[in-house]
């Protein structure tokens, strides 16, 4: 039987939460242009990219681990609350698992933010191992977004 798990990390960065936040909501254009080593594309099938029901298809740069392209619906927003969630609904990263949510949140901490992700996942078999890599790739998006944020 396939197991489920869940995966949370914080990272601090420099940015004000409102200009993180921002930024973050604009990965579609900012991503691909920022990070040409990991993103493609980031292209708009559904919706405006931003709100519930929004679908968006990641391309990813070749010879990344895993995943070639993920297609993500946005699930539930909270601008007030910097929050918003997404599940991958087709993609490489379904062969490993039958299900995978994400939720990322902004909060003001200091004079920086703190940004938090999580993931929920169902294995799709017991040898699948936890998606540590996608946590890892978060994290160094989130560091490099606020390095990119400092130098525009």
């Amino acid at each position: 039987m396939p197991s489920t798990g869940k995966l949370d990390v914080e990272v601090e960065v420099k940015t004000h939460a409102d200009k993180y936040w921002h930024n973050l909501r604009d990965a579609i254009i900012i991503f691909p242009k920022a990070f040409p080593d990991q993103y493609k594309s980031i292209e708009i099938l559904e919706g405006d990219g931003k709100s519930v029901g929004s679908v968006r298809l990641v391309t990813y740069a070749e010879g990344l681990p895993l995943v070639s392209f993920s297609k993500e619906k946005i699930v539930a927003v909270d601008e007030a609350k910097k929050t918003f969630s997404y599940s991958i609904v087709e993609g490489d990263l379904l062969k490993y698992y039958k299900s995978f949510k994400a939720t990322l949140a902004v909060s003001p901490k200091g004079d920086g933010s703190l940004v938090q992700w999580s993931c929920e996942f169902e294995k799709a078999s017991e040898e699948i191992a936890d998606p540590n890599i996608i946590k890892d790739f978060a994290v160094k998006n989130f560091i490099e977004l606020d390095d990119y944020i400092h130098k525009a």
